[in-house]
C-alpha cells in the first residue's frame, strides 16, 4: 500500500501542471466549453489513478518477467537460443503494444485502407524483432553501442533516400509508437536480465540501456523497406473529423472503456502465455512469486484501461480545442509559446518515462539522479514541439529539415559522449513519445495545422511524433557531456565512461 501511494504522489505531481495549464489557457486565451472541461477534469482524475496502478503493476509484474527472461536468455551461453528467442519475444512484445495499434489505425485511416492495419503492426514488429536480437547479440559480444547506432542509422539515410515523404513521417513516428507503456519496461527488464550475468560490472551497467534504441530502429527499417517494395509514392486521403454528437458527461467515458479493456486484453496475453511456456521450461518459480506475477499483470490491465480511457476520452478534444484556438489568434508568437509549456510539462505524466529514469537511478546507484534526466528530457520535448509548431506556420519548412541535421548531431555525439549516456538518450528517444505525447500533444499540434491556412494536418501531424522523438537523443547527451565535464574535476570519469 505504501509503494501504490508513493506512485499516486508521484505521478499526481506529473499530471497537475498540464490540467493547471489548461485551466489557465481556459481563461485566458482559449475558453473551452464547460461540457469538454468537465471530460478533462474526469480525465485528469483517470489519468492519476491509472498511472499509479499502471506503474505498481509494472514493478511486481512485467519487469521481473523481463528480467527472467534475459537471464534464461544469457544462461544458455547458445548464441542461436539468443538470436530466436529475441525474435519471438521482440514480434509478440511489439504485436501486443497499444501505441503501435493506434498508429496503425490511423495510417490504415488517412491512406483510406490502402495501407492496411494489419500490414503496419505485422511489417513493424518484424523490424522490432529482428533488432531486438541484434541488440542482445551485441550484449553478448560487448559490441559497442555507438558503432551499432551508427551502422543502423547511417542504413536509415541510405533508405530515406528511396522512401517517399509521407512514408519518411510514418517510419520515424513508428519508431515512437512502438516504445510505448508495454514494450519499453518489458525491453528495459528483457536488457537487464542479458547484461547482468556477464562478469564485468561496469560493461554490465552501459548495457542495460541501448536496447530501446536498436528497436526502434527497427521500425523505422521495417516501414522504409515496405514502402520502397510496395513502391507507394504518394499517400492518398485525410484525416477525419469526428463531431462529438453525445452531450453526456460520463457517455463517451463509457463508450470507449470496453473498447480500450480488449484492446488492453490482447495486449497482454502474449505476454502470459509467454511468462507461462518460460515458467513450465525454465524459471520454476514458487507459487507465490507466480501469484505476485499475476497479480501485476492485473494491475498493469486496470491501469493502462483507466489511464488510456482518460486520455482518449478527456485529455484529446481539449488538445485539439486549444490548438486551434490559440492558432486562431492573430499573434502566432502565443501557439508557439503554448506549444513549447506542453511540450515541457506533457513528458512528465508520460508512463515509460517513469519507468526509464527510475531504472536509470537504480542502474546508476543514483550517480545519475532521475530529476535531473526527467528535466533534461522535459526541455527536450518542448523545444520538439514547439518546432513542430513552426514547421505548422513555415509552409517551406519541412520535415527532413530537422530529422536530417538532428540525427547527424545526435550520432557524432556518441563518440565523446560517456558510453552510459549514450543508451540512456537513445532509449529516451523512443520512450518520450508515448500515450500521452501521442494524444494529447498530437491533438493540440492537429488542431493547429487545422486553424493555420496553408498546413497539412497530416503531414505535420505524423512528423510531430517524429520530432519528439529525436531532441531527447541530443538533450540528455549534452547532459552527460556536462556530467564528464564535472566528473573530470572529481575523478569519477572512469565511472561513467
Amino acid at each position: 500500500m505504501n509503494v501504490l501511494l508513493s506512485k499516486l504522489k508521484e505521478v499526481l505531481y506529473a499530471v497537475l501542471p498540464i490540467t493547471l495549464i489548461v485551466f489557465i489557457l481556459h481563461f485566458t486565451l482559449a475558453p473551452l466549453d464547460s461540457l469538454l472541461l468537465f471530460r478533462f477534469v474526469i480525465g485528469a482524475i483517470l489519468i492519476i489513478i491509472g498511472l499509479s496502478i499502471f506503474l505498481f503493476g509494472v514493478d511486481i509484474g512485467i519487469t521481473p518477467i523481463g528480467q527472467s527472461m534475459g537471464k534464461s536468455i544469457a544462461k544458455s551461453n547458445k548464441i542461436w537460443i539468443v538470436v530466436i528467442a529475441g525474435v519471438l519475444l521482440g514480434f509478440f512484445i511489439s504485436i501486443a503494444e497499444p501505441d503501435l495499434h493506434i498508429l496503425a489505425r490511423q495510417v490504415d485511416m488517412v491512406t483510406s485502407g490502402l495501407i492496411s492495419k494489419a500490414s503496419i503492426v505485422v511489417v513493424v514488429s518484424i523490424g522490432i524483432g529482428v533488432l531486438i536480437a541484434a541488440g542482445l547479440v551485441r550484449i553478448v559480444y560487448n559490441f559497442p553501442l555507438y558503432k551499432l547506432l551508427t551502422i543502423l542509422y547511417l542504413i536509415i539515410l541510405a533508405l530515406a533516400v528511396f522512401t517517399s515523404p509521407e512514408f519518411l513521417a510514418i517510419s520515424f513516428d513508428a519508431s515512437g509508437a512502438t516504445t510505448g507503456a508495454l514494450t519499453v519496461p518489458f525491453i528495459l527488464a528483457l536488457s537487464l536480465g542479458v547484461s547482468v550475468m556477464k562478469k564485468d560490472s561496469k560493461a554490465s551497467e552501459k548495457d542495460s540501456f541501448g536496447l530501446v534504441a536498436i528497436a526502434s530502429t527497427g521500425a523505422i527499417i521495417s516501414v522504409m523497406i515496405m514502402n520502397i517494395i510496395s513502391k507507394t509514392d504518394k499517400i492518398s486521403g485525410s484525416l477525419e473529423q469526428h463531431e462529438e454528437s453525445s452531450k453526456s458527461i460520463i457517455g463517451p467515458f463509457l463508450h470507449e472503456a470496453p473498447i480500450i479493456s480488449q484492446e488492453i486484453i490482447v495486449a497482454l496475453l502474449p505476454i502470459l502465455i509467454l511468462y507461462l511456456v518460460f515458467q513450465k521450461i525454465s524459471f520454476k518459480m514458487s507459487r507465490k512469486a507466480v501469484r505476485k506475477i499475476i497479480t501485476g499483470l492485473i494491475f498493469t490491465f486496470i491501469g493502462l484501461v483507466l489511464f488510456l480511457v482518460g486520455v482518449n476520452t478527456g485529455f484529446m478534444e481539449v488538445g485539439s480545442a486549444i490548438g486551434h484556438s490559440i492558432a486562431s489568434l492573430e499573434n502566432k508568437a502565443y501557439v508557439v509559446i503554448v506549444a513549447f509549456i506542453l511540450g515541457l510539462v506533457t513528458i512528465l505524466a508520460e508512463p515509460a518515462v517513469h519507468v526509464l529514469t527510475h531504472q536509470i537511478e537504480d542502474v546508476t546507484s543514483g550517480y545519475v539522479r532521475r530529476k535531473v534526466v526527467m528535466f533534461a528530457l522535459s526541455l527536450g520535448v518542448g523545444l520538439a514541439v514547439a518546432l513542430s509548431m513552426l514547421r505548422i506556420l513555415i509552409p517551406d519548412l519541412q520535415l527532413w529539415h530537422y530529422l536530417l541535421p538532428g540525427y547527424m548531431i545526435a550520432i557524432a555525439m556518441t563518440y565523446i559522449v560517456p558510453k552510459l549516456f549514450v543508451g540512456i538518450a537513445f532509449d529516451s528517444g523512443g520512450v518520450a513519445s508515448g500515450p500521452m505525447t501521442a494524444t494529447f500533444i498530437l491533438a493540440f499540434v492537429q488542431g493547429a495545422a487545422e486553424a493555420v491556412e496553408g498546413a497539412n494536418v497530416l503531414i505535420d501531424g505524423f512528423g510531430m511524433i517524429a520530432m519528439v522523438a529525436m531532441t531527447p537523443l541530443i538533450a540528455l547527451q549534452v547532459l552527460g557531456l556536462v556530467f564528464k565535464l564535472k566528473s573530470k574535476k572529481g575523478g569519477m570519469v572512469k565511472d561513467v565512461q
